[in-house]
């Protein structure tokens, strides 16, 4: 046994042991996980935000995932043991594993990693042949192609190629965004399906200088939908982009594109093309958020069904939501490649009358990879191999991150940029990409990249203010918990280290975070100055490395990676709330 081990099998030790541990991992799958009947006449087959992950992985869903008003109890605001009673799911299955944190570790070690674009490819081929030729369409909804190491050294190209051979019809974008408008564009042009994007036009400058679009007149940058045959019928596809694009992430990429929610747009478009194209459905493709989802299904009528994307929620069972003509089916399908969710559509005289949906996880140890896929995966990965191979640290304890306020990898970002940048305070932004590792297993720099791979990825320490560290926890914080869904942008909060705080979700903007401290108990002074170290700077670029160089530095540094300390605050007004579990600092 060399060092290496030893330090694994130390990590290990009392988390690992019972009958999870050593359960076998062999591909016998429930005759019904993946086997249904089909319904209806067309099958719309629908993935998101797998963020450039390849290969198979391990992600951990999140026990706070808080909901008020309207949405408190409705999913995506359910977890853990909420989440598996709404949807009728029995604790401790494989299903229930897949769609919740509950004893992830451990289930973790029983059913094996989730997702990679081979065992992918496998199902989605499955449901194909299921449902009959010319019978289904494959929809991707965005952040498909960053994520990775790979997606970063290619700029998005290798998920260009996965997903041409995956065969994905239509697809949109939000994190697509993030390269260069010129790289966009070529990807676009390299992609064998079709972009659609009603709700991203021309700045008034860029049309002026006639930059390339899809309609001069219009101004949409992009195809705004496309209708397609499927199972005999007409379904007619609108591409909705993360509306917040320029805000959320640098304008500097992509300069002569403006977003939005565009609500008004898309009600006169889907009138249009319910008049024009002689359509049976009408699909909303979204990258959205669910709630923003929800609400637009409430305001936007003639929608048939929104697939959705953006917040990464797994949702098993759709929310029907009403509206003044009828209802709007609304789904989202996860994220990392972990689901695949199947629409099936029933129609009459009338359109759709009836409907069948399905959240199908991809567990790699039940779907043999596609032997096609496999290698090409392995073609794309090959020049990068000794890189992302290349072995940091030992895990001592379950690293995730997803969650409202904090997670362990978060923790570890923030930890290596004080140390490295000798920082009392850290800030990192709240993504919700990014795979788990497992207690006693390797931290490889892969999973650094899976964690930290943008294309604004530089570092920074700078001074400031108590008072303007409070500024930017609060704005977070009105991003998240803002009442009406159309002003959230879909992140989680703004993770600290060397920082707590309690947090008021529901009280008013600008008055929502109170009782900041220093880890030593210190109160933060607003009028004294904190060296701050923090990363992706949205409005310009930052001066210092890049942040998978600073977070690999720290764990080099390490045998066993260990947290000292959790920055997550204390929780007021959220006590019984159902989007919240195994979170003792709460009220």
């Amino acid at each position: 046994m060399d060092r290496r081990e030893f330090l694994r099998l130390l990590a290990i030790a009392g988390i690992a042991s019972g009958p999870a541990a050593c359960a076998s991992r062999g591909r016998s799958a429930s005759p019904d996980l993946y086997t249904a009947a089909p319904f209806g006449q067309a099958r719309l087959i629908h993935f998101t935000d797998c963020h450039a992950q390849l290969m198979p992985v391990y992600f951990r869903e999140p026990n706070v995932n808080l909901g008020f008003g309207d949405a408190r109890g409705r999913p995506p605001h359910l977890v853990g043991d909420a989440l598996l009673q709404y949807a009728g799911i029995t604790p401790g299955t494989r299903f229930a594993h897949a769609v919740s944190y509950l004893d992830f570790t451990e289930a973790a070690q029983r059913y094996g990693k989730v997702g990679g674009f081979a065992h992918l490819a496998t199902l989605v081929n499955r449901l194909r042949d299921e449902s009959g030729p010319g019978n289904s369409l494959l929809l991707d909804g965005g952040d498909t192609w960053q994520g990775s190491g790979t997606a970063y050294w290619t700029r998005g190209r290798d998920m260009v190629g996965a997903c041409n051979r995956l065969g994905v019809d239509v697809m949109t974008g939000h994190w697509e965004f993030t390269y260069r408008d010129e790289e966009v564009l070529s990807n676009i042009e390299a992609f064998g399906g079709e972009f659609v994007a009603q709700n991203v036009r021309l700045t008034d400058d860029a049309i002026f200088d006639g930059a390339p679009a899809f309609d001069e007149d219009s101004g949409h940058v992009f195809q705004p939908y496309t209708v397609r045959e499927v199972g005999g019928r007409a379904i007619a596809v609108i591409g909705q982009a993360f509306p917040y694009t320029p805000i959320a992430n640098p304008s500097r990429f992509i300069p002569d594109w403006t977003f939005g929610i565009r609500a008004d747009e898309l009600q006169e478009l889907v009138d249009l093309i319910r008049e024009q194209e002689n359509v049976d459905a009408v699909v909303l493709l979204s990258h959205n958020g669910m709630d923003v989802d929800i609400k637009l299904g409430s305001v936007v009528t003639g929608l048939d069904a929104i697939l959705g994307g953006h917040t990464h929620d797994g949702i098993p069972k759709p929310v029907i939501v009403e509206n003044a003509s009828g209802r709007t089916i609304v789904t989202n399908a996860g994220s990392n490649g972990k689901f695949v969710g199947t629409l099936d559509l029933d129609f009459g005289p009338g359109g759709v009358r009836d409907f069948r949906y399905r959240l199908l996880p991809v567990f790699a140890n039940l779907l043999e990879p596609d032997a096609e896929m496999a290698a090409y995966i392995d073609e794309v990965r090959a020049p990068h191999m000794d890189t992302l191979n290349e072995e940091l640290a030992i895990a001592g304890h379950l690293l995730y991150r997803r969650g409202n306020f904090n997670g362990t990898f978060d923790q570890v970002i923030c930890d290596a940029q004080r140390q490295v940048g000798d920082a009392q305070i850290a800030l990192s932004p709240g993504f919700r990409w990014g795979s788990s590792v497992l207690p006693g297993d390797t931290v490889t720099m892969e999973r650094v990249m899976d964690q930290t791979c943008i294309t604004y990825p530089e570092t920074y320490v700078q001074d400031m203010t108590g008072e303007q560290i409070k500024a930017i926890l609060e704005d977070v914080c009105d991003n998240l918990f803002h009442p009406d869904p159309f002003y959230q942008q879909g992140g989680d909060m703004v993770r600290t280290g060397g920082l707590d705080y309690v947090c008021e979700p529901q009280a008013q903007s600008g008055q929502r975070i109170s009782a900041m401290t220093l880890d030593d108990g210190t109160p933060v002074d607003p009028g004294k100055s904190y060296r701050v170290a923090g990363w992706a700077r949205v409005g310009s670029k930052a001066p210092g490395p890049p942040i998978w160089d600073v977070v690999a530095d720290y764990l080099r540094g390490q045998d066993v990676v260990r947290i000292d300390k959790l920055n997550t605050p204390v929780l007021k007004g959220v006590g019984n709330n159902p989007g919240i579990a195994d979170y003792p600092a709460r009220t």
